[in-house]
């Protein structure tokens, strides 16, 4: 069973449309003690760091969350859900705490080169962890889907399983042990969005 976290926003229909597509058993979480029976977990989201922080808050997930990590069974953060695995944002003067599993702060694109903000729509991704279990089957160069104003800069370059240029270099994706996020929404992403979900899907099999 697959837990989607659910803290009452985010773009769960879609995800979880997608993950039924393939064939897995997915079912929506509102409280921590669900996290239990779950072989791995998936947090979504759309929308400002702060109000998932606050929500997931109010839900007890945030420990929840990282108690489950902690077990060892397979992660996927997408979008502000892979924010939130980082230290604090700078979206609108945020005051919300992230997860902290990861040193770094969530910034705003620079817009120095004059690019519209938020990205809206297709770029690539060059992958820089081919072992990535995830990016299974994905050549580097493939197009995904991203709609997002802000990024995470994790201190450790280690983590980094792609990375994507808009008007500067971020992190697209990371990869640790058994956390993995991605900036792009997969499931918006189509061909290659539905290989990186049947690979995590496959993870907790």
């Amino acid at each position: 069973m697959i837990a989607l976290i659910d803290y009452g926003a985010g773009n769960l229909h879609s995800v979880e449309k997608a993950l039924r597509f393939l064939g897995a058993d997915v079912r929506r979480i509102a409280r921590p003690d669900q996290l239990k029976d779950a072989q791995s977990a998936v947090l979504p989201g759309v929308g400002a760091f702060d109000d998932c922080l606050n929500a997931m808050q109010r839900q007890e997930l945030v420990e929840g969350t990282r108690e489950f990590i902690k077990t060892g069974r397979p992660f996927l953060g997408i979008c502000v859900g892979y924010q939130a695995l980082f230290e604090k944002s700078d979206e609108f003067d945020s005051c919300a705490a992230g997860l902290g599993l990861f040193k770094g702060n969530v910034v705003r694109f620079s817009n120095r080169n004059g690019l519209k903000i938020p990205q809206i729509g297709w770029n690539q991704i060059d992958i820089e962890q081919p072992a990535c279990p995830i990016f299974r089957c994905i050549p580097t160069g493939s197009y995904v889907y991203f709609v997002h104003s802000y990024f995470p800069k994790p201190e450790d370059n280690s983590i980094v399983a792609s990375h994507t240029e808009y008007g500067e270099t971020f992190a697209s994706a990371i990869w640790k042990d058994n956390v993995y996020a991605t900036q792009f929404h997969p499931e918006k992403s189509q061909k290659i969005g539905l290989q990186l979900l049947k690979n995590f899907v496959e993870l907790g099999q």
